[in-house]
C-alpha cells in the first residue's frame, strides 16, 4: 500500500454539497434584502469555512455585526437543509469500503462547521471513518495543519504514512503545512487549471485514478 491512512476533505471531495450551500446562502441573503449570488460565485467562495463564505457572499462593506447575524441565520437554515440535494460523488462509498477492507485508516478534516460535518458524515458514511473533524473554535482551521495533526495523533500515524485528498488550494496548502502528500481531485469546486496554478503535484480526474493512487493497483 502507498499509505496507511487517507484523510479526506468533505465538500467537493466526498460530497457534492454545492446546491444546498448555494440555496442556503441565498435564502439567508434574501432575508436581509441582499443581492443573491450565482452558483459559480458560491463555488469560488468555498474552502475557508462558513464565516469566510458569508463574508464573501455579503455585499462589500456590510457591517460586521450584520455579517454575524447573517452567519448565525445561515447556520440555522443549513442545519435543516444541508442534505436536501447533497450526495456522495460517484464511486466514493465503494472506494471507502475498499480502503476499509485493505486496512487503510480513513478520516475527514473539513473547514465546514463541525456540526454540519458530523451530521453529513453520519448520514452518508455511517461507521466508515475513524476520525471526523470540522471547524471548531478550539483549533485553527485549514490551511493550518492543526486538524490534520490532531487526526494523526489520534490514529497514531506518522506524516510519511498519510495522504490528504482534497479539491482546493486550501487542501494543497494544508497538506504541505502538515508535511504529508496530497492528492487533488478535479471533480470538486476547483478546475484542473486552478489546481495546477495552486501548486497541485498530483491531480486525479476520476475515482479509478484515485483508487490507483491510494492502492498502487
Amino acid at each position: 500500500m502507498a499509505y496507511r491512512a487517507a484523510i479526506f476533505d468533505l465538500d467537493g471531495t466526498l460530497l457534492n454539497t454545492l446546491e444546498d450551500l448555494h440555496a442556503s446562502v441565498n435564502h439567508t441573503l434574501a432575508l436581509h434584502g441582499m443581492p443573491i449570488r450565482s452558483r459559480d460565485e458560491i463555488r469560488s467562495f468555498l474552502g475557508n469555512g462558513m464565516q469566510a463564505l458569508i463574508h464573501l457572499s455579503c455585499p462589500e462593506g456590510t457591517a460586521s455585526e450584520l455579517e454575524d447575524r447573517v452567519l448565525a441565520e445561515f447556520k440555522d437554515y443549513y442545519a435543516l437543509h444541508g442534505a436536501d440535494h447533497t450526495a456522495p460523488y460517484d464511486g466514493i462509498v465503494e472506494l471507502l469500503d475498499v480502503l476499509s477492507g485493505e486496512g487503510i485508516r480513513r478520516a475527514v478534516v473539513s473547514n465546514k462547521g463541525d456540526f454540519a460535518v458530523q451530521a453529513l458524515v453520519e448520514k452518508y458514511f455511517p461507521g466508515i471513518f475513524d476520525a471526523v473533524v470540522g471547524e471548531r473554535q478550539d483549533v485553527r482551521r485549514k490551511p493550518a495543519p492543526d486538524t490534520v495533526n490532531a487526526v494523526m495523533r489520534e490514529l497514531e500515524l506518522a506524516p510519511k504514512d498519510v495522504v490528504y485528498i482534497g479539491d482546493s488550494e486550501v487542501d494543497i496548502d494544508t497538506a504541505r503545512n502538515a508535511g504529508i502528500d496530497c492528492l487533488s481531485v478535479s471533480w470538486g469546486f476547483r478546475s484542473r487549471r486552478e489546481l495546477t496554478a495552486s501548486g497541485a503535484t498530483t491531480i486525479v480526474d476520476d475515482i479509478n485514478d484515485l483508487a490507483e493512487a491510494l492502492l498502487l493497483y
